[in-house]
């Protein structure tokens, strides 16, 4: 309800007569709205409720007073009140929006009309003033105002987004810093555009544009990835949103769009994607290799033991032999790198020595430092250095950090291996007096495929694969690789930092319970859905006289607990990986069936990862064993079954 609505514009008759009483009688009751009369001179002559509730004075207070009274001192200085009641008697009415003060003092937003009260010969008698307090709608409108210039300020602020707006049709409305720093527009060259020039010619002609407005308008949003043009003419791969804008009458008004360049992580999923075809390519050229070298190996073999053989063809065959030799080498480094790129390399750890590690690598590269008269002085504690690692894995690193060393130095020179403990762990060096590195490839030679050409001419390179092994099987270990060199020609030193002593996770084989252990017969459940993989598992335990029932699920497995003549294991042996009811579900059930503490449950399982050991141990599995699991390990997890009172270890818990 407006206050003009309540204007008396076809008033007549002076205040004191009966047009007047009744019109006072009529808006007395109104309290939204202050309602006064003024004589000409601006004296006030009626009060009605809303005036007082409004601006804060009683009838009897204000009657009589001049009006400037409601206004600032800065209006009642610059005559305002006496300008209002000019111009309504000029034109009939006046109507202002400002600051008013109530009567203890403090100040509202008011909507004010003043109209011009005349008797029936148009003498003046007086002026009919509506006052609305808009206090609230304006900190409505002010806090709005502010949100929108919060939102305006951010969406300008963002500079790798295009954000922008488009009209119903279209064409570009507005543009924030981060549309110029896509697509090399500044905003007075865009606004006003069709969007469509952000589009390939192809896209346009097809009516990909327009396709994308018609979706935002039906489904409210569209969202797509494709090519789009910057003003240069350059391309990138952009993620674009377009979001449909409607007004409180349900009326489109126009298209939000953000524009996102996508470029590096299309990039990068495309090498994602070719990494992932090498490690097969890889995986199948390893094999591939292997099939033609096994006879090869054989007929060197038959070569060997032959009579009468020339020097000639000794000379040959041993010749055959290193490069065969050489080729095998070149071969488990390919499967090798396949499996650390597949994640699918595991470390069979165990406590070691690791004397035992540098000896068997010294004999491992002994035959390529004696073809090359060369010298390896080993400096190295004579006591023990214990050690938790993969003894095999170990031996790899350093045999190859030997075998570069020894293709990379001068015949007859000396190579130096250095072990030196300490309180944070084990220090290996092997130094050479070979071709040296660059310092800008101190670092790049651990790459796959990367290889140091520090000199020109013929040189006996690889594949560029050793050292990215060394590096991740050392990191597998905990412990770090570096390489240093003084330059060319002044030799290498690669330096392997290994961890102290550490319990074995989850690919780390767990200490064995002692071998002299008898295992007696047990009660043990198989529970998988693989028939064969069950009852072979089942064909073996009752091989070493244990008492097996089989359950090709988890509703029988439970089925086979429960009732009159229920079957109460000793150990049940529970695959995860079931169809409808998985292991967890079954270890909750079977639980929930059996005496408690009366059986030990073991998850068998493919995955073998530290959160895949982590979620069977909280599930409740007192074992975790990776398929295909090792016949001995079935024997140690029996073993602690037999003896279930007593505490399970929490290293075999791991396996």
């Amino acid at each position: 309800m407006s206050g003009s609505a309540l204007h008396p514009d076809d008033a007549r008759a002076p205040a004191g007569d009966a047009t007047g009483r009744r019109f006072e009688a009529l808006v007395e009751p109104i309290e939204d709205y202050a309602i006064l009369l003024l004589d000409p001179h601006g004296l006030i002559t009626s009060w009605n409720r809303g005036a007082a509730r409004i601006k804060g004075y009683e009838a009897h207070e204000i009657i009589g007073q001049h009006f400037s009274r409601f206004y600032p001192p800065d209006a009642v200085a610059q005559r305002w009140p006496e300008h209002e009641l000019e111009q309504a008697a000029l034109h009939g009415r006046f109507k202002d929006e400002g600051w008013r003060v109530r009567k203890d003092g403090s100040m509202f937003w008011a909507n004010v009309v003043v109209t011009a009260l005349r008797e029936r010969d148009g003498t003046l008698a007086g002026y009919a003033k509506i006052t609305c307090d808009l206090t609230a709608e304006r900190g409505q409108m002010e806090a709005l105002r502010q949100s929108e210039e919060r939102f305006r300020l951010l969406v300008e602020s963002v500079s790798d987004h295009a954000i922008f707006m488009l009209d119903p049709g279209g064409h570009v409305m507005s543009w924030n810093s981060g549309a110029a720093n896509l697509l090399g527009y500044r905003p007075d060259e865009i606004v006003g555009h069709h969007f469509s020039v952000f589009y390939p010619g192809g896209e346009v002609a097809a009516g990909q544009p327009e396709r994308q407005l018609q979706a935002a308008s039906q489904r409210g949003r569209s969202v797509d990835e494709g090519w789009q043009v910057r003003q240069d003419g350059s391309m990138f791969w952009a993620s674009v949103t377009l979001s449909a804008v409607y007004d409180g009458h349900g009326r489109l008004g126009g298209f939000a769009k953000i524009t996102r360049d996508m470029t590096e992580r299309r990039r990068a999923d495309e090498l994602e994607h070719s990494s992932e075809q090498m490690k097969q390519f890889l995986a199948m050229l390893a094999h591939e290799l292997r099939n033609p070298l096994a006879p090869v190996r054989n007929a060197l073999g038959v070569m060997r033991v032959a009579d009468g053989v020339s020097p000639e063809i000794a000379r040959a065959r041993d010749l055959i032999d290193r490069q065969i030799g050489h080729l095998s080498r070149l071969v488990e480094d390919l499967l090798d790198v396949g499996r650390i790129t597949s994640g699918k390399i595991e470390l069979r750890a165990a406590p070691l020595d690791l004397r035992e590690v540098v000896s068997r690598a010294l004999e491992a590269a002994r035959p390529f430092t004696d073809a090359h008269g060369q010298q390896i002085d080993v400096r190295m504690p004579d006591t023990p250095l214990p050690l938790v690692g993969d003894e095999t894995r170990l031996v790899q690193v350093l045999q190859n950090l030997l075998h570069n060393a020894s293709k990379f130095s001068p015949d007859a020179s000396r190579i130096g291996l250095d072990v030196r403990p300490g309180t944070r762990g084990v220090e290996i060096a092997v130094r050479d007096a070979g071709r040296g590195i660059r310092s800008g490839a101190l670092e790049s030679i651990f790459g796959l495929f990367s290889q140091e050409r520090s000199t020109s001419g013929p040189t006996e390179e690889g594949l560029g694969i050793g050292l990215m092994l060394c590096r991740s099987l050392v990191e597998l270990h905990g412990g770090t690789i570096t390489a240093a060199s003084e330059g060319p020609g002044a030799g290498s030193t690669f330096t392997i930092h290994l961890p102290p002593g550490r319990p074995p996770t989850a690919h780390q084989r767990a200490p064995r319970p002692p071998a002299a252990q008898a295992v007696p017969p047990l009660r043990v459940l198989v529970v998988d859905d693989n028939r064969d993989s069950a009852d072979s598992l089942a064909m073996l335990l009752e091989m070493k006289g244990h008492e097996v029932r089989v359950a090709y699920g988890a509703r029988e497995a439970c089925e086979t607990c429960a009732g009159a003549r229920a079957f109460v294991p000793d150990a049940a042996l529970i695959d995860i990986a079931m169809p409808g009811i998985d292991g967890y579900a079954a270890l909750r059930e079977l639980r929930a069936t059996l005496p408690p503490g009366r059986t030990l449950f073991a998850a068998m399982t493919g995955f073998g990862q530290p959160a895949d050991v982590e979620r069977s141990q909280a599930a409740g599995f007192d074992a975790h064993l990776v398929k295909p699991v090792d016949a001995g390990r079935f024997d140690e997890v029996l073993a602690c079954a037999a003896q279930r009172r007593a505490p399970w270890p929490a290293s075999a818990a791991q396996q």
